[in-house]
């Protein structure tokens, strides 16, 4: 068995695995190990043969097709709710676009405090919107209000689809308008997308992936959908992660809106400009 694994994996890569599929075998009690190695030789994510990714302080639920959240996502997000403070007597709405495994949100959700936030995340994958809602449920947090004077903080879904030319329209029926946008959208060109291990490409959802020919595809689609009337509020901030070479191209887009006073860009942990912050009042911190 790890023989098998050692030879794919390399050594010690392949006791680390090991380690964390027999602990996970010990837990689910009928889950075969031999199946659990024969999937991960083939090339599975070991997210998926896990169930689970830790995202901040949350274990989240890992399911094909869904992305799978990374460490430089979780950088950039634990950042974000460290940079600012809602308060229950102002809790701000906040949208994610792509939402995914629902993972931005939900760790706002878990890192600010109770009643700050409206969370609403939006998917064209139903495979998305199930695994938003399922972690949603994990980490406890309510899609609605339940209790008024309980404050908590809430987490809703919708289906839409950002290239959609009625976007804004969908959007709005959600919430008239927003404090926080955020977005991890699919950012691959073609030419990198094919580049792609074979555990990406194999198992991941390429609408999640792929950005198209240039990989900005959706960023202008997002520069389109904020330069709507009234979909931000006087205060927002507009959050992207971005691929490893797409930084300053993405800020010139936001700016190109003519919404945002105040742009710069984030360090993901390895150095790379992962994240453009884009804010519509220049002294909001």
């Amino acid at each position: 068995m790890f023989r098998r694994l050692a030879t794919a994996l390399g050594a010690s890569q392949a006791a680390r695995e090991l380690r964390w599929m027999r602990a996970a075998a010990a837990v689910a009690g009928a889950t075969d190990l031999d199946a659990m190695v024969a999937r991960r030789v083939r090339g599975e994510p070991l997210q998926y043969i896990l169930g689970t990714q830790p995202f901040g302080p949350l274990n989240l639920l890992a399911r094909p097709p869904v992305l799978i959240p990374r460490p430089e996502t979780e950088h950039w997000v634990t950042k974000l709710a460290d940079s600012l403070a809602p308060s229950v007597h102002n809790p701000v709405s906040l949208l994610d676009l792509g939402t995914g495994s629902g993972c931005i949100p939900l760790l706002l959700c878990h890192l600010w405090p109770p009643g700050t936030v409206r969370a609403h995340a939006v998917d064209i994958s139903p495979h998305a919107l199930r695994l938003a809602q399922d972690n949603a449920a994990l980490c406890g947090i309510s899609s609605r209000l339940c209790d008024p004077k309980t404050p908590h903080n809430t987490f809703s879904v919708s289906t839409a689809n950002l290239l959609a030319h009625d976007f804004a329209e969908t959007a709005s029926r959600i919430h008239s308008s927003y404090d926080i946008i955020t977005s991890n959208p699919p950012y691959i060109p073609w030419k990198e997308y094919l580049e792609l291990s074979r555990s990406v490409i194999n198992f991941e959802d390429p609408k999640a992936l792929f950005g198209g020919p240039s990989g900005l595809e959706f960023y202008h689609a997002i520069a389109r959908f904020v330069s709507s009337k009234n979909i931000l509020k006087p205060d927002a901030l507009v959050a992207l992660e971005v691929g490893h070479d797409q930084a300053s191209t993405v800020e010139s887009i936001m700016l190109a809106t003519g919404k945002f006073q105040r742009t710069e860009i984030w360090l993901d942990p390895w150095g790379k400009r992962r994240t453009v912050i884009a804010r519509t009042r220049a002294d909001i911190l």
